[in-house]
């Protein structure tokens, strides 16, 4: 019998009341693997009072409370590495050595949570003018909606809320219908670390139910990560209701190569970080810009024998390099974006349409594809793939790349390969992206510094992590306080706007 899954809502699972629910598949067979409620507006509003409940009591915790909770789930997610990954696997299609890898880096963000004692220290100075004293002190918002979305289960949750927590917010999270159950054994981590009931929620659904999250009175910030467009109608709808909003969204991260890089090094840098996870990732690469002519051809000679030797297969398949897309839907729009993109003028180098997987005939496989001659003018060069199909772009300069990254409505990442320190220079000087690499492919920074893009791949102000999540989890409140001397009198009133002295 087919699962139905449950809410996780002030410390418990419960069951959804609503008439909707949707089918969540195992992408590796095909088939369905459990049925996911969509929670209705009575049901958003209860886990909202319920977290709001929660967060009163989780403030007044002590700082040294709050940690050790921190602690104890950062363990706990390192002991339970396999179940997550099989978790991941089994809904979203990643293998299962990347979907551990996705465990493992969360706890970057779960590390760095833990210097919130610090982070939330505020400032004072005595005798600002006469016998005043002014500090400031930070304290959370209240409860956070946060929206995962499907290519990260485990990451991304965590990514978003721990910090919220260790500032003392409660959190509901909405993750992916397509992907729910990771967030469910998540929660479970967070109760068995000492969490009280309420501060941390799961709550599933839809579009419906997100847009029941970011209109809700009792939500007082929003954290997502998906597509642009629906990033920036959470953006404008939460702005509209009064919330605070970081939506990062979508990105098409260019990888420059020039000819002087190590070319051995640059082509394996970018088979890993263009097709892995299935290129399911808002940071993969998805286009090669190397710089000449003679660049780009010594590149394909590496490159060509390399994607060749991709192999797509079920998650559970140890010598498989990437899984299956997500959905059916997922892998059709992506051979959409080939066969356009062919009709265009694009030269298809290496198909993955027609790829088999014996035994899985049902599931959502797609192989890699390299598409060259590829131009700005395109719609495959423009718009974000979401699938193992990638773009060779040919410049003749640094100055025709840096002019082609930045004129890109996206900025979420980009990557330069070379040797030229006085080209790195340029390059991470003048490009308009909010996470660089040189001659690293995927720029995500450690969880102790800041993540996010620019341009359109950002929405609203604060980071995914890094210091700056601090700062978007609480509110600032500044104090002026005086005490009379014991032997102070009765002093005359006073009109004029008080001045230092």
């Amino acid at each position: 019998m087919t699962e139905v899954l449950q809410h996780f809502i002030g410390g418990r699972l419960k069951p959804g009341h609503g008439s909707l629910q949707g089918d969540v598949y195992n992408p590796s067979t095909g088939k369905v693997s459990a049925y996911c409620p969509y929670a209705d507006l009575d049901e958003i509003d209860a886990a909202i009072s319920i977290a709001v409940k929660a967060q009163l009591s989780w403030q007044s915790a002590s700082l040294s409370r709050r940690m050790q909770v921190i602690y104890n789930f950062r363990q706990l997610v390192l002991d339970n590495v396999e179940a997550l990954a099989d978790a991941i696997g089994r809904e979203h299609g990643k293998t299962l050595e990347d979907a551990r890898s996705e465990v493992e880096r969360a706890v970057d963000a779960i590390e760095f949570a833990t210097s919130a004692p610090h982070h939330l220290k505020g400032e004072y100075a005595l005798r600002v003018g006469g016998d005043v004293d002014n500090y400031s002190m930070r304290q959370p918002l209240g409860v956070v909606a946060c929206i995962a979305p499907f290519n990260f289960p485990v990451m991304v949750p965590i990514f978003m809320s721990t910090m919220a927590v260790a500032c003392g917010n409660s959190v509901v999270l909405k993750p992916s219908e397509r992907v729910p159950s990771a967030a469910n054994l998540l929660a479970e981590l967070w109760q068995q670390a000492g969490l009280p009931d309420g501060v941390w929620n799961v709550l599933h659904g839809d579009r419906e139910t997100v847009e029941g999250l970011i209109t809700h009175p009792g939500v007082a910030a929003i954290s997502f990560v998906g597509s642009t467009p629906t990033g920036e109608h959470i953006h404008q709808v939460g702005s509209f209701h009064g919330k605070r909003v970081a939506a990062f969204t979508g990105g098409k991260n260019i990888m420059v190569v020039m000819p002087d890089a190590d070319l051995d090094q640059a082509a394996s840098a970018f088979v890993g970080a263009a097709y892995g996870s299935t290129s399911q990732r808002c940071m993969a690469i998805s286009i090669l810009m190397p710089v000449g002519e003679g660049t780009a051809e010594a590149l394909l000679e590496r490159l060509l024998p390399r994607i060749r030797e991709l192999r797509a297969g079920p998650y559970s398949d140890q010598s498989a390099h990437f899984g299956p897309l997500v959905t059916e839907q997922a892998k059709q729009q992506t051979c959409t974006a080939i066969a356009e993109c062919q009709q265009a003028g694009g030269e298809v180098l290496v198909d993955g349409r027609n790829i088999e997987v014996p035994g899985y005939e049902q599931g959502f496989y797609l192989g890699a594809t390299l598409i060259d001659k590829v131009t700005p003018q395109m719609r495959f060069y423009r718009e974000e793939v979401f699938g193992p199909a990638r773009a060779l772009v040919r410049v003749s300069t640094l100055d025709d790349a840096i002019a082609l990254v930045n004129a890109h409505e996206f900025g979420n990442g980009v990557a330069l390969f070379t040797r030229d320190g006085y080209a790195s220079r340029q390059f991470f000087e003048q490009v308009q992206v909010g996470m660089i690499g040189i001659n690293v492919p995927i720029p995500v920074p450690a969880g102790f510094f800041n993540f996010g893009g620019l341009k359109r791949s950002k929405f609203g102000e604060g980071h995914l992590y890094g210091p700056d999540a601090v700062r978007f989890y609480t509110q600032v409140k500044t104090i002026s306080q005086r005490w009379p001397t014991p032997s102070e009198g009765t002093s005359g009133i006073e009109l004029a706007f008080p001045q230092h002295s």
